[in-house]
């Protein structure tokens, strides 16, 4: 999946020029955490996330001086070193940027101009989306040996038992480098049949690990 998929499109912005109170005002009403700064040509020259906003307006201040704060430009606490992606970017190289430099959202430009914008809640959608979640089911844990065709034999096992699956997952096993675990979401609320297939077809199933399947 790409990022093109997933992106918003219709992006609010605002200028650096724009005060703090406009800044305030704004992601209010639209309910965002991060705004984009644009200069004319509609090429992202800032970044003002709501962490920002509050750190700039220390609630103690009242009267005049706060008033004075408030109209301060967003030039004066924009993050201008940033990090943007690319409409083309996998999603998976996106998410990995987020966890790297721990950001909340990400800019996405195209011939420098800002052309959408992911979040932290965006990616969070999505994973539930690719893993199905959203959907009736049941996750199957299973730990296999390390080599090739082995996803093609135990989803054989799966289609030779007429089991939808809704999504699989592939990672690393924690304890073994000669092993790794496949995580399915298959379209059946009662997996017990499925289980006791998959361990007499000498399959190591971590998930669920139901007393006496073996039996």
């Amino acid at each position: 999946m790409i990022v093109e998929q997933i992106m918003t499109t219709d992006v609010i912005t605002l200028t650096p020029e724009n005060s703090l109170r406009t800044a305030i005002k704004l992601m209010r009403e639209s309910n965002i955490r991060h705004l984009p700064l644009v200069n004319k040509e509609h090429e992202i020259v800032g970044l003002v996330t709501e962490r920002d906003i509050k750190a700039a307006t220390p609630v103690l201040l009242e009267g005049e001086k706060a008033q004075e704060l408030l109209e301060q430009p967003l030039s004066t606490i924009m993050v201008t070193n940033l990090i943007t992606g690319h409409s083309l970017d996998f999603v998976e190289e996106v998410a990995s940027l987020f966890y790297i430099h721990r950001i909340g959202c990400l800019p996405i430009v195209q011939n420098r101009k800002l052309v959408g914008i992911i979040t932290g809640t965006d990616l969070l959608h999505t994973l539930v989306k690719l893993t199905g979640a959203d959907q009736p089911g049941s996750q199957i844990e299973i730990r296999v040996i390390n080599r090739a065709g082995i996803l093609h034999e135990v989803t054989s096992v799966l289609k030779n038992n007429n089991i939808n699956v809704l999504s699989v997952l592939v990672y690393p096993d924690s304890k073994s480098m000669n092993h790794k675990v496949l995580v399915f979401r298959v379209a059946t609320m009662n997996p017990l049949r499925l289980l006791q297939t998959l361990k007499k077809e000498g399959l190591e199933v971590l998930w669920p690990n139901m007393p006496g399947l073996d039996g």
